[in-house]
């Protein structure tokens, strides 16, 4: 079975669908909520990070267990955060008939990221 990795410091986002409610309970039609400038979604893949150089390697000792020449700092961002991101930046992707967008880290804005109860509380209401 194939597996869909993100590369370097992208964030692959499950963006939210069509209408949206606002706290007083007012919907908002899709096509009101396509024209705002910041999006919202669920982080559902993370890149490695970003790519920079790994200061233990070195050529010049054969002898020792061959190290990665690079490293990845990793990304702020994790499976399960509600990311605020600016649309424009975002790259509309199709993946097994899902609507994903592409995000690069430096484009998010914000992060909601689910308390551990929080997250067992959503997996009780699925199981019932």
């Amino acid at each position: 079975m194939s597996q869909l990795l993100v590369v370097g410091d992208r964030v692959m986002i499950e963006p939210l669908a069509g209408e949206q409610m606002t706290e007083s309970g007012l919907v908002l039609p899709a096509s009101v909520v396509d024209k705002d400038k910041v999006q919202g979604g669920r982080v559902v893949r993370v890149g490695p990070g970003y790519l920079t150089a790994n200061p233990e390697y070195s050529e010049s000792e054969p002898w020792k267990k061959p190290q990665e020449s690079v490293r990845y700092l990793p990304l702020q961002a994790e499976i399960g955060d509600f990311a605020y991101f600016v649309k424009r930046e975002a790259i509309e992707m199709n993946y097994k008939g899902h609507e994903f967008l592409i995000v690069r880290h430096s484009s998010i804005l914000a992060l909601v990221r689910p308390e551990s109860s929080d997250i067992l509380d959503r997996i009780e209401k699925m199981l019932k």
